[in-house]
């Protein structure tokens, strides 16, 4: 279970989400408004991905991603955007999730928000290449990003993370531990759906998957938000 530590602060707050991946009215696989036209691909944002409504690229929290004859590679995408209950964080909220990051070269798994064509907040996104290395991010009001770098943080590991998506200042904690805060916030009407997925590089930024690699994936074992 993610850190004892956190016992106090959760009864303060009340359980709203949890992961649930494989409930169809809570989460919508294989399309995101954050691509062009839904998906299935984003070639601009330098990625490999050909989303796919396969549940098992995601369903079982594990989020994977095949190499297809026409080089692009099938990956898993949930969103809770168009889903059913349409579940949406609201400021102030704290996700917690618990993954364990990916090995392959190329793999790009992320947790983050979406709406209207930004809203976006990245709970973390993770590069093997980096392999000590977690971005987190505020794309809403010019948070800014923050490199975290820990020994704890290596391909294979799994990792707690923790956000509050604060009016004012969204904070992260990694393993426990206070990494960063953008003192920028995301203010206080902020609402957005959550995505979990994992992407593949296409070699821009970071390299792409090794010639002999064909297949990649990284788990989500826990996921919850918890609210006022």
């Amino acid at each position: 279970m993610i850190s004892q530590l956190l016992a106090p602060f959760r009864r303060s707050r009340t359980l709203v989400f949890s992961a649930d991946f494989d409930s169809t009215s809570r989460w919508v696989a294989g399309r995101t408004s954050a691509f062009p036209d839904g998906g299935p691909v984003n070639p601009g944002d330098n990625k490999l991905d050909h989303l796919v409504e396969d549940p098992a690229y995601s369903r079982s929290g594990t989020f994977r991603a095949t190499l297809r004859p026409d080089g692009y590679w099938d990956s898993g995408l949930l969103t809770t955007e168009g889903s059913e209950e349409g579940f949406m964080l609201r400021a102030e909220d704290v996700l917690e999730a618990r993954v364990r990051l990916p090995e392959a070269l190329g793999a790009w798994p992320a947790i983050w928000t979406w709406r209207d064509g930004g809203q976006e907040v990245d709970v973390f996104e993770y590069h093997p290449d980096n392999p000590d290395l977690l971005e987190l991010s505020n794309h809403v009001r010019g948070g800014g990003s923050h490199y975290f770098h820990d020994p704890a943080i290596r391909p294979g590991a799994v990792v707690d993370l923790k956000v509050r998506f604060g009016a004012n200042s969204v904070v992260w904690w990694v393993n426990g531990t206070r990494a960063y805060a953008d003192h920028s916030g995301v203010g206080r009407r902020w609402r957005a759906y959550l995505i979990v997925n994992l992407s593949v590089c296409a070699g821009r930024y970071h390299p792409a998957p090794d010639p002999s690699v064909s297949e990649m994936s990284y788990e989500v074992p826990e996921l919850r938000v918890y609210r006022n």
